[in-house]
C-alpha cells in the first residue's frame, strides 16, 4: 500500500468523525483505486471498515448524550432487513453501476442538505411510519452500494426527524454500525460464494488509522457551528459524486 492510501484512512476517520458520513464515499474510491482493489472486494471491505470505525465514533458521540435513540430504532432496526436485501440485490450487477446509483443519490443527498433551513420539516413533523419506511430505504440503498448510509442518513435525521446536525452525526454513527454489520454479512457471504476473499490486513490497517481520525474529527466538530457543518457537508457531497461518476461512467463504453 501506498503512503497516499494510509492518508487517504485517516481522512476517513476525520470524515465520519467530523460530518457522521463520507467514510464510505472515500474508502471506496481509495480501496479500488490507490490500493487496488476489484470494485466488488472494496464494497464489502468498506463496510467494515467504516463500521468499525462508526463503531468507536458513536460510542464517543453517545458519551456526551449526543444521539437520539428513538431515531436509531425507527431508522436502523427496519433498515437490517433491508440492508441484507439490497446487498442481495447488488449480486445481480457489476460494480461500475453499484458506484453509478451511489453517486446519483449522494448528489441528492447533497442538495437537500444545501437547502435554507426555512425549508426543512420542523421537528417531529413526520409521522413514525415515515420515519420507519426512510430507514427501510436507507438500509436498503446502504445495502445496494456497499457504504455505510451516513451520506443518506445525515439529511434523513436533520430533514425527517428534526434532529440538530451535531445530534444527527452521532445518532448516524450508531445507525451506520447496525447496518454495516448487515451488509457485511451479506457481501462477506456474496464473495466466498464467487471463491473471492477480502484483505484483512488492509482492512485492519484502515480501521486504527480511521479510528484515530474520527476521534479527531469528533473534537473539531464540536467547535464548529453546526450550520457551516451542513454546508461543508452538501459540497463535498456534490465534489464526490462528480468525481465518482466521471471514473465510473466511461466503464459502461
Amino acid at each position: 500500500m501506498t503512503p497516499l492510501a494510509w492518508v487517504g484512512a485517516l481522512a476517513v476517520g476525520l470524515s465520519l468523525g467530523l460530518l457522521g458520513s463520507g467514510g464510505s464515499i472515500l474508502t471506496v474510491p481509495i480501496l479500488t483505486y490507490l490500493v487496488g482493489q476489484p470494485a466488488k472486494v472494496a464494497i464489502a471491505s468498506s463496510l467494515a471498515i467504516v463500521g468499525g470505525i462508526a463503531l468507536t465514533g458513536g460510542l464517543n458521540y453517545a458519551r456526551q448524550g449526543l444521539v437520539d435513540w428513538r431515531s436509531v430504532l425507527l431508522f436502523g432496526v427496519p433498515g437490517v432487513g433491508a440492508t441484507y436485501a439490497g446487498a442481495l440485490a447488488s449480486s445481480h450487477v457489476n460494480g461500475a453501476v453499484q458506484l453509478v446509483v451511489f453517486a446519483i443519490i449522494m448528489g441528492l443527498a447533497a442538495f437537500s442538505m444545501l437547502r435554507p433551513e426555512k425549508a426543512q420539516s420542523s421537528p417531529g413533523s413526520q409521522s413514525t411510519l415515515v420515519l420507519v419506511a426512510s430507514g427501510a430505504g436507507v438500509g436498503l440503498i446502504t445495502g445496494f452500494v456497499g457504504v455505510g448510509g451516513g451520506f443518506l442518513l445525515v439529511p434523513s435525521l436533520v430533514i425527517l426527524a428534526g434532529l440538530p446536525m451535531l445530534r444527527a452525526v452521532g445518532t448516524s454513527l450508531v445507525i451506520i454500525v447496525i447496518n454495516a454489520a448487515s451488509g457485511f454479512y451479506k457481501q462477506l457471504d456474496l464473495l466466498q460464494s464467487q471463491h473471492t476473499a477480502i484483505d484483512w490486513h488492509v482492512i485492519i490497517g484502515f480501521l486504527l488509522l480511521g479510528i484515530a481520525g474520527s476521534l479527531t474529527g469528533n473534537m473539531i466538530a464540536r467547535r464548529v457551528p453546526q450550520a457551516r457543518l451542513r454546508y461543508v457537508f452538501g459540497w463535498f457531497l456534490i465534489a464526490m459524486s462528480v468525481f465518482i461518476l466521471w471514473r465510473s461512467v466511461p466503464e459502461f463504453f
